[in-house]
Formats: structure tokens, sequence, C-alpha cells
């Protein structure tokens, strides 16, 4: 059919047909991955590209208006905005999510750099939920579908070259049922906004439109197979100049001729369900545009492990005639990643995987978190929580996230949206596009090891689920794929069966590659408030299961869940909005199932010793019976003296080896202590002391007043960047006298904030179960931050930051 093509046609992946002129319109979204790395506020010139960031001078309204997208309108009485942007700031819980369900407008004004002279230029959204359409001086570019996956517009027709430029961008924020995930239902909100960065792309005629680095041979002989697509018009003459670099050390330099530069290919299409095209090129190891630079037998190479998650960099430039004309960079790892029937091999040692899925949402603004945020959570999990392994449930994540994931040695489990429905044809289209989008964005990531390229919980398709298969592979033949489901027969398509599996025992594996993916979670789910007898059940039961998977090999690892409390739909949570299944609360302050996953690192990383209750006689069914410690020590002794008398001494009343009886495969399995099994002693101050190898290298106290003693702050840092966007969190707690968070603490919280500036949070701030967070964003003028936080009773503390200077947005 003449002028009407398939987008997935050398794939075999057929997508409904569509005009060339619509492609036309725009190159593709993956094309936005390549200004990804490293953006900064000042314009970033490489080669023959220069990189704008357009966070700052944004325009907001909160409602759709008609008339916006031309140019001549009056945009005065609109909101002034930085991105990342909610489209309605909620309260931590008990909101409706229809107040933030509507469509919201957008506007920036830019002038047309003089660096787009004679180039091509886009402007590459990184995510924006949920659909979006874009205009430019009055003109229409199209409908992105899809809120978790970058998307790019070519606007290089429509620029005033000398004038202003007008940006309008429509951001239809409703639960549309042409759009994964919806459809049906989910169990998470998905909340409005332009929540991730946007930037503006300048580049030559002909441009580097991705890189793909390729390890191989890791453990033998390193190698590195560097792909490089190209895209644009056709020029002679063309080479590719590749470095591998440790810093600012070259590893190594290759120079490889272009024998012809294919056009993009007129077969290409657009995503059928969008106006924005996926780019022309399929970016697969047939593409025409694709050209390789192999180094082989590398020297001194260190691998990227969990321990020393080494990075490198590749540096790549495109020159016409001996003349650079563009150039970009990805950063890479070199390792072997592979799930085995012996389980999970990381450079070939097994390790037996131990985690927690993430949801991105955060209270009071949704997804729209800048990188500073997105990057704690990483470090909350592995470094507070000392997990090896994050399921990005059930979407892509933030990039930002996943290069902090690179740089701590976090693994990454990373799938497409969506939960549990599967809709019509168009629907599964835009899934096989966000199947594309998201590998090709990602696929330098040396911590993702898996991709998830199935509906989460959904029944088997086989059409639709062998097609999304079969394009992970295609684009990706280094790692394996997975596809989360919550039937035990269902059909195994990809290579790896990831089951959620919330029973206990667990089911044994049924296929030789086997990774639980949730558990627990909604079965118990507990809050920060709840007794000591429920948070010790649920301390208990992920340790049990983790118990369970250490026992058999064929179980690769484990990723509970969750890791953060998060909102959700009335239908589903505990009636205030919030699904209260992870082992910290939304404010990430942890639970005491914290402790057991914290618990079970190498005492080399840290001596954990971490009380799985509140100290309180009486606060379960009759009294408090067993006491459960989660600790990597490997001997325990408990002390008690009375609380009124801090000079009198302490009492021995027990020491404890691990339970091994109940938790054998455990490595460091908890400690649980039976107070009825103890002689009377009156109540008072604890005191737990830690041991390993017969000597004390951890203690901690516990008060048995039963009083609120002192009320702190804690800032995550003391330093922002005062680009308007720059986030931090305060954490708020009341402690007994030696440190312990109060669990019933509820009092109002009041702040008073100074400097330039804005909180984010309540104001007063009710703790919940002792403790709470609010978060402070550097408005955009350098200088000291002063937040006064005041306790009714217990007084006011004080934290100060400073704001450095940001250097303008360009344009």
């Amino acid at each position: 059919m003449a002028g009407r093509f398939y987008s997935w046609n050398r794939l075999n992946i057929p997508i409904m047909p569509m005009d060339r002129r619509d492609f036309l319109k725009t190159t593709g979204a993956l094309v936005a991955s390549t200004a990804f790395s490293g953006t900064s506020m000042l314009a970033e010139e490489s080669g023959g590209r220069t990189v704008f960031p357009l966070n700052r001078g944004w325009r907001f309204h909160a409602g759709q208006v008609a008339e916006a997208h031309a140019s001549s309108f009056n945009d005065a009485a609109f909101e002034r905005v930085v991105l990342p942007h909610t489209n309605v700031r909620l309260p931590w819980h008990g909101f409706d999510d229809k107040e933030y369900e509507f469509v919201s407008t957008y506007r920036r004004r830019f002038r047309t750099p003089a660096a787009a002279k004679g180039k091509r230029v886009f402007l590459d959204f990184e995510g924006a939920m949920t659909a979006s359409t874009v205009w430019i001086n009055g003109t229409s570019l199209g409908e992105y579908k899809g809120g978790y996956t970058p998307f790019t517009f070519e606007l290089t027709p429509h620029l005033n070259a000398t004038g202003e430029n007008v940006l309008t961008v429509y951001i239809d924020s409703t639960e549309r049922a042409d759009i994964p995930p919806f459809g049906n239902e989910i169990d998470y909100l998905t909340f409005g906004g332009i929540y991730r960065e946007v930037s503006l792309r300048v580049v030559p005629q002909t441009w580097l439109d991705n890189i793909f680095a390729r390890t191989k041979n890791v453990l033998t002989s390193p190698a590195l197979e560097v792909d490089c697509f190209l895209a644009g018009a056709n020029t002679t003459g063309l080479s590719l100049e590749v470095e591998l670099r440790d810093g600012e050390q070259t590893i190594a330099k290759q120079t490889s001729s272009i024998a012809h530069t294919a056009q993009p290919d007129p077969n290409a299409a657009a995503n059928p369900a969008t106006s924005a095209p996926v780019h022309a090129s399929t970016q697969t190891v047939d593409d025409p545009a694709r050209h390789t630079v192999v180094f082989d037998n590398l020297s001194g190479i260190q691998l990227w492990n969990l321990k020393t998650p080494k990075l490198y960099t590749v540096h790549v430039r495109l020159l016409s005639e001996g003349h650079v004309i563009d150039s970009d960079t990805r950063r890479i790892g070199f390792r072997e990643a592979k799930f085995t029937p012996e389980g999970f091999s990381l450079n070939g040692k097994i390790i037996k995987l131990r985690g927690l899925d993430r949801h991105q949402t955060f209270p009071f603004v949704g997804q729209a978190m800048p990188a500073r945020a997105q990057r704690r959570d990483a470090d909350i999990l592995r470094r507070n929580l000392r997990c090896n392994i994050v399921r990005t449930s059930h979407y892509p994540q933030s990039r930002h996230f996943l290069d902090r994931c690179d740089e701590i040695g976090l693994l990454v489990l990373e799938e497409i949206p969506g939960w549990q429905h599967i809709g019509d044809e168009p629907w599964k289209q835009i899934s096989i596009d966000n199947v594309g989008r998201m590998i090709r964005r990602d696929w330098n990531h040396p911590s993702i090891i898996l991709w998830g390229v199935r509906i989460n919980e959904s029944k088997d398709d086989h059409d639709f689920f062998a097609r999304t298969n079969k394009l992970a592979h295609l684009l990706d033949p280094t790692r394996q794929t997975g596809g989360i489901r919550n039937n035990f027969r269902s059909e195994l398509l990809e290579d790896v069966f990831t089951m959620n599996d919330f029973g206990f025992p667990l089911r044994e594996p049924n296929h030789p590659l086997y990774l639980n993916t949730e558990f627990v979670g909604h079965t118990f789910p507990t809050k920060t408030t709840d007794d000591d007898e429920r948070h010790r059940e649920h301390t208990l039961r992920h340790a049990r299961i983790h118990d369970q998977i250490a026992s058999d090999p064929r179980f690769a690892g484990g990723i509970g869940w969750c890791a953060f409390d998060y909102n959700t739909h009335s239908n589903f949570g505990a009636g205030d909005r919030i699904c209260y299944h992870g082992v910290t609360d939304i404010f990430r302050e942890p639970k005491p199932a914290a402790g057991f996953y914290k618990s079970q690192c190498d005492p080399s990383e840290e001596i954990v010793l971490e009380p799985a209750f509140h100290w309180a006689n009486s606060d379960e069914s009759t009294n408090f019976g067993k006491a459960v410690v989660c600790s990597n020590c490997d001997h325990l002794k408990f002390y008690m003296r009375n609380e009124r008398d801090e000079k009198a001494s302490w009492e021995m009343i027990a020491e404890l080896d691990p339970d091994r009886a109940e938790f054998p495969h455990l490595a460091y399995p908890p400690f649980i202590l039976d107070r009825r099994s103890l002689k009377r002693h009156g109540w008072g101050d604890l005191r737990i002391d830690g041991y390993r190898q017969g000597k004390q290298v951890i203690s901690k106290t516990l008060s048995g007043s039963g009083a609120d003693r002192k009320f702190v702050i804690l800032p995550d840092d003391t330093t922002l960047v005062a680009d308007g966007a720059d986030t931090t969190r305060i954490v708020l707690r009341v402690t007994d006298e030696f440190g312990a968070v109060r669990t019933y603490a509820n009092d109002p919280i009041a702040f008073k904030l100074e400097g330039p500036a804005e909180l984010i949070g309540d104001n007063p701030f009710a703790l919940i179960g002792g403790t709470g967070a609010v978060w402070i964003r550097a408005r955009e003028s350098a200088g000291t931050v002063r937040l006064v936080a005041t306790h009714p009773r217990l007084g006011s503390q004080s934290v100060s930051l400073t704001l450095t200077a940001s250097t303008p947005e360009a344009i």
C-alpha cells in the first residue's frame, strides 16, 4: 500500500500503519536519551550538538485553556513554575485522585539559539503524566500517549529564526483507558504534570542517534562492541572515533570508516497510538543505521560488582572528512550478569538476590521529585536497607535513580508500565512501543540485569507477550527477560520465570530460572503506629520468606513487596489512600521490618542491631512476650535497670545466639527473646549489647520511661543548588532520651522558613508513628535558608542550608 507502512516491519513485530508525512513531524522518542546523561542548567555543547535545559521559566494553569496554543495568547496570569512539576500539591494521604485527574496547560517562551542555524532541533521530554499534546508557535506537533517513557518532537521547520518561540503543552492526567497502565484499575496513583525534565537538543544534519556499548568476555578477555546508530541525511566521507575512558585516562581508542549512511528508513512509522513517532531506526543488530566499533583484548579492566561498581565512559565522535560534526557519551560497566539453574550469577559468582519493589511516588508532589530525591531513594535501598536488587514496579523509573544504582552497586529489574489489565490492539501497540523506549533509554546501565516485558500480574496473552519478548531480545541480546506473573501455571515466553507468590511456604520453583518478585505486602499491611505484636509478625514474615529462598539454589532470590508505603485508589489500601505495604513508611522512615533487610548485610559493611519492637510492657495482647532483634552479630546480651534511677546498675537478664532453629538458612537469623521464660524483673530501661567473635561491637538502649524526651530534625543534605528544583528531605522525630523513636508521638510540628526556598509539606505537620518528613525546595536565588521546627512541648530545632548559585538557562 503506497505511503503506508509498519513501524517494526524489519522485526516482524507489526504496528498499525500510518502516513510517512506523520512520521516526518518528528524523529523518535529514543533520540531524547542522548540528551539525558549529565544535562546541567547550562547549555551543554558536545562536538556538533548542544543541549539546552528547558526546566525554568514555564507558565502553568491548572486547567485546559483552549486558546493557549496561540502565540499571541497572554499567559501573564499563569503561575510561574520550574520542572519537575506536579499539576497539584496534595496532602500525604486522605485525598481523592480526581483532584489531579484533569487537563493542565504549560507554556514556555524561548528564542532560537544561534547554534541552531543550519541544524536540526528536537524537544526532548523525559516524562509527563499521562498524555502530552505539544504545540509550537501555533502549530500542533501531535500527542504522545504515555507517562513513563521519554518522547521527542522535532521543532526545526516551525521555529522563528530570530524572534520568540512559544511552546504550549497540554497534559492530560486523567486515567485514559487507551493508555497503559489504565483500562481497568491499578493499585497505585500516577498523579500529573510534567514531572521529569525537558531539554532542547540541537544536532547536525547527520547525527549520533543512540549508542549501545556491549561488553563481552569480561571474565576471560574483556572486549567491547560499541553500536553507533546514525540518523539524518546521506553523507559521504564519514567515520567514527570511539574512546574508552577511565575518568580522564584513555584506555583504548578506535577509528572506523563508514561505508555509507542510510537516511531514515522510508518504511518506518510513528507510534500508531500517537502522533509522536518512534525513530526510523529500529536499533537492532540488523539495523542499517547501526555501525559497530570493536575493542578486543582490553587489558586492566576492573569489573562492575556490588562492592566496587567500577564505571567507565565511552566517548563517540562522528567525523566528516576528519572534522568532528557530532559527539556523545555513555557510561558503562563491565560485568557478566545472568540467571542460571544454580541461581543468579554476577561475574561468575552466585549471589542470592535480596531486595524490594519500589514505587517512585512521594508525599505531597506525587512523582515530581528532582534528581537529588530520586538518587536518595537508591541510597536508602542500598545503604540503609542493604538490598542488592530493586524492581522498578510497575514502570520505567527516573534516569537519576538508575544512574545512582550504577554508582552504588544496586541491581535493577526494570519493567514496562502496566498492572493486571491488557487492553485492545492499539493499547498493546503502545505497550510494545514502551518496551522499545525503555530498553533504548536504559541499555547502557550495568545495574540493569533483567527486562520485565510482561504486564504485571496479567493473564496469559501468547501473541502479545511473544511480541514484547521478541522485541526485547532483538534490541538487547545481552540481557535476559522476565515477566511478572501471579499465576504459577502461566505460560513462560521469557527467559526467567518471575513470580509474585504471597503464600508461605513459597511454591517450589517450576522452571530452572526462577525469581520471586513479590511477597508479604498486601497480605500483612503494617503501619508505623501498629503495636509490637504486628510489627514482630511483619518482620518475621519477611525473614521466613528469605530463609526459604536461601534454602534452595533454585530460587535466584526474592524481591519483597515493598520498599515504601505508597498512595493508592479508594478500593485499595487502608481507607486513607495509602497502601501500608512497605518496610518503610511513605516518608522513607523505617518500620521494624526494615531492620531485617539491613541486618542481612556482611558485618564488614555495617554492624547492625535493630530491635523489631518499641519497648513497652503491654503494647500487644496480654503483655509483651517475644522480643525480636534483627542483627548480624553472633551473640547478644540483654540488660535492664530501674528507669527512675540513672545511677542504678545494669543487670543482665538474658543472652542469646541467633535463632537458627527457625531460620537455619539465613546468614544472619533474627534473635528471639521470650520474656516469659525469664525470671520476673521490674520494669525499666533495656540495653542490648551485640558481640562478634567474643568482642562487643555495638550497643543500643531503649528507655522504659514511656516519655517523649527529645525532638530532632535531620536533613538529608545541607547544600542545594539554587535552580528552582533541587530538593532535600527533612526528617522529623520524637525520641526517648537514647534516640529511639516514640511510636505514638503525634504532635503537630510548626515550621518557619527563612530564605530563598519553599516548604513542601503540611504546616503544621502532625507526626505519624513518632516521625515524618517535609521537603525543602530551592528557589532560583543563592543564599542561606533556615528552617525552624517547633514541637509544642519539646521546643524548637533548626537547620541551615546553603543554596549555591546555578547558571541560568541559556534560552
